[in-house]
């Protein structure tokens, strides 16, 4: 093998070990229903104290979810993860989403889904890469061979025609 070679096999090496260290659980999401309106609440990381089964939300603006800081209130604070089991029509109407407000549970629809995990994002990107990488070799290749050639007869011996010295 090439020193090429054994630096294409380190870097994929090297990109796998990221994909593995960076591999989560993929974020749930619940997507809320009312009427015609809809909205998402990420379902992972959500404190229990930000969702209660009275109805009472701690909660001033849905963008507080998203707030760095309040990632790590919820870090310190002990709570469950919530999963898709969580995401129905009551979690909805408890939540107090302005969208829903004055809706019955008939009204509502839940949708649970994920996003692709780290892992996922990874394998896909690590794909697209080595697939352009390829491309472009592939594409310059003939180049690459006339410069090697012309290399290599650079470096060659040629002897010099003693036949004027006679």
């Amino acid at each position: 093998m090439s020193r090429h070679s054994y630096a294409v096999l380190t870097l994929l090496a090297v990109f796998s070990l990221f994909s593995a260290v960076f591999a989560a659980s993929p974020a749930s999401f619940c997507k809320c229903t009312c009427f015609t309106n809809s909205s998402i609440i990420q379902l992972n990381g959500l404190p229990s104290s930000t969702y209660s089964k009275t109805g009472t939300n701690n909660v001033k603006d849905i963008s507080d979810l998203f707030d760095r800081d309040h990632e790590r209130r919820a870090t310190k604070t002990k709570h469950r993860e919530r999963t898709c089991n969580d995401c129905n029509r009551q979690f909805c109407l408890n939540y107090n989403l302005p969208i829903c407000k004055g809706a019955k549970e008939e009204d509502v629809f839940t949708e649970c889904f994920q996003r692709d995990s780290a892992k996922d994002q990874a394998v896909v990107l690590i794909f697209i890469i080595a697939t352009a990488g390829l491309l472009i070799y592939a594409a310059l290749r003939p180049y690459i061979e006339q410069w090697r050639e012309k290399a290599n007869e650079r470096r060659t011996y040629i002897p010099v025609s003693t036949q004027g010295d006679q």
